[in-house]
């Protein structure tokens, strides 16, 4: 693929962004710093969808993913460091039909292009990362959830802007029956690589085997990718199924039909809330959400069970710690003075044992630790009785005298 960049001078003097796509030329507007485009046409093209946009004499358009395209002209600068993309070995036989034809068969999730292809998407500190969400997880976030279990690189689904297109993505099995005119979703920046494993050999074989009655969401092929006939997805999920504590800025999405991104909440971690940013516009995307109130500024989280903590150290003390990228991590403190650089920094999360399964500490009540099965498969579900609440994600109350095995671990960052 070509790029040209922008133009200079004024606005008027500038050609605008044009992509050339599938052997036309077309007008087109960036999405995620380069990642996707939205093409646009005054006549009817084979894939675009009619989609009239008020003063707009161009009521065609399609998104496509960059590595679709052959040339962008017009492109300005991204001012970071793009993402990594798939890169597949040169081979005489196996082209991308091949590749995807591989990564939906599970018998094939050894084969070496496909292991090749799959090591290409790497996450790296500070890449945006982002999981779809029903109206029903969006509340959950809102009121103290944190990011866990499959999620996806912004750059590998950026393409995907509609409901009916994120469909493939979505972890809650309520597809079909939350109306579908709008998809939500949650984006953050990655603290660190450690924090992210990708669903494939041995210690996730268990997730391919849950039959359909255990499980919600797409089945894990367990070779790295999205289930789907036509798109060529990581995923990823976070390492143990832990929750990680939430960064700063991380952002709560909406997609409504037209593939317009609204940005619904910020995330304010001196504060321990969402801040809403939608105007009047769109706040009926929040007003359909059982529970929020669309009037609703701010929305605390401060008294939510945490089942993980950053931790920092500055000089001799420990400290409460905010993953604030790409700037780094500091101590989190209401006061700006206080907010000092951390000289470690470690994410802290607890472990145990019950019946013999390995599982997460993700709180206590009474006497009871609600678990979360670190490496689910049919037998530790069977003989925990855990219960799937996300694609991937089995938890299960267990009685606090039957657990062993509980201690406090740190994973450490390197600075």
């Amino acid at each position: 693929m070509s790029v040209t960049p922008q133009a200079s001078g004024d606005a008027g003097e500038r050609t605008g962004l044009r992509v050339a796509y599938g052997g036309g030329v077309y007008p087109a507007e960036q999405i995620a710093r380069g990642a996707a485009y939205e093409l646009f046409s005054a006549d009817e093209v084979a894939g675009f969808e009619w989609a009239p946009r008020p003063g707009s004499a161009l009521p065609w358009r399609r998104f496509v993913h960059v590595t679709e395209v052959t040339a962008v002209h017009g492109a300005a600068d991204p001012g970071e460091e793009p993402e990594a993309p798939l890169l597949m070995p040169v081979h005489r036989e196996r082209g991308w039909a091949q590749v995807h034809q591989l990564s939906q068969r599970p018998d094939a999730a050894d084969d070496p292009t496909l292991v090749a292809v799959r090591g290409s998407a790497t996450i790296r500190r500070g890449t945006r990362m982002v999981k779809l969400l029903s109206g029903r997880q969006l509340a959950g976030y809102v009121r103290g959830w944190l990011p866990h279990g499959f999620c996806y690189r912004e750059y590998d689904v950026a393409h995907l802007r509609t409901p009916s297109a994120t469909t493939l993505l979505r972890t809650d099995g309520e597809v079909g029956r939350d109306g579908g005119e709008v998809t939500y979703a949650l984006r953050w920046r990655a603290t660190d690589p450690v924090d992210y494993d990708v669903p494939v050999g041995e210690a996730h074989r268990g997730l391919s085997a849950l039959p359909p009655r255990d499980r919600l969401g797409a089945p894990v092929l367990g070779t790295g990718f999205v289930p789907s006939s036509n798109q060529l997805i990581p995923e990823f999920v976070t390492r143990d199924f832990a929750d990680l504590p939430m960064p700063a800025n991380a952002t709560l999405l909406a997609y409504p039909a037209d593939g317009v991104e609204v940005v619904l909440y910020s995330y304010q971690a001196e504060q321990r809330g969402w801040l809403r940013m939608v105007g009047p516009q769109w706040r009926h995307l929040i007003a359909a959400v059982p529970g929020l109130s669309p009037d609703q500024e701010y929305l605390p989280t401060g008294d939510a069970p945490r089942a993980t903590q950053l931790v920092g150290r500055y000089g001799d003390s420990e400290y409460e710690a905010v993953a604030d990228l790409p700037g780094g991590f500091r101590v989190l403190a209401m006061t700006r003075a206080a907010r000092y650089p951390v000289d470690a920094v470690a994410r802290r999360l607890r472990f145990a044992s019950w019946r013999g399964v390995s599982c997460l500490v993700l709180r206590e009540e009474a006497g009871w630790l609600r678990l979360r099965l670190r490496r689910p498969d049919p037998d530790s579900v069977a003989v925990t009785a855990a219960q799937c609440h996300d694609r991937g994600v089995y938890e299960v109350w267990a009685p606090g005298a039957e657990v062993t095995d509980d201690q406090v671990v740190h994973v450490p960052y390197a600075l």
